[in-house]
């Protein structure tokens, strides 16, 4: 049986859908295809799959395990939902992290943590994320984090976000509280001027 392979859109839609240059693509994408993991060999069909992307992940945080973050963040690239990300998948995400307006890095990340994308964020689903994090930084942390430390920051980010007090946040809270929190505004600019 042939393996079909994955070809990446055009250069210039990719461009025109990105805030990335052509050469800048075609930098990112050598890479994309180059890494070990990523090469052709270990993904045939020149998308990656959710396992591949965790183990991709799980070399950025080897002192914890990233498995379950690693999982919510393959769930915010593989934007059509069909179980793979693709470069064009990649570039998009990227694009918005790297190169988004603030309003657009914020709805990438309400999207991140709207799990089950009903349009809310609720306890449960910014307590998994937050779990998900602590447990990727792993027990080496400094100072060393209280086991109850995801859920008072959940206590702490319901308190700030959730306006009229209804249990979930919506969009427009979490964009107005994140607008208000020079941390947050400032942690949007960390990485504009990278790649």
């Amino acid at each position: 049986m042939a393996t079909v392979r994955h070809r990446p859109e055009a250069l210039e839609l990719l461009e025109a859908q990105s805030k990335f240059t052509k050469k800048e693509l075609q930098i990112l994408y050598r890479g994309f295809k180059n890494v070990s993991i990523f090469s052709f060999q270990e993904c045939p069909s020149g998308v990656v799959n959710e396992e591949t992307f965790k183990e991709i992940y799980s070399q950025f945080f080897p002192q914890g395990d990233s498995t379950t973050y690693a999982h919510f963040l393959f769930n915010a690239f593989d934007t059509d939902h069909n179980g793979a990300v693709s470069f064009e998948d990649f570039i998009k995400g990227l694009s918005i992290l790297l190169r988004g307006t603030v309003q657009e890095k914020l709805n990438w990340a309400f999207n991140l943590y709207d799990i089950n994308k009903d349009g809310y964020i609720t306890k449960e689903e910014m307590l998994d994320i937050m779990k998900a994090i602590y447990d990727m930084m792993g027990k080496c942390t400094y100072p060393v984090l209280k086991e109850d430390a995801p859920r008072q920051h959940v206590e702490t980010f319901f308190q700030k976000m959730d306006k009229n007090k209804d249990g979930v946040v919506t969009i427009d809270e979490f964009i107005e509280s994140c607008q208000k929190d020079e941390n947050i505004m400032r942690s949007m600019q960390l990485f504009e001027n990278v790649i």
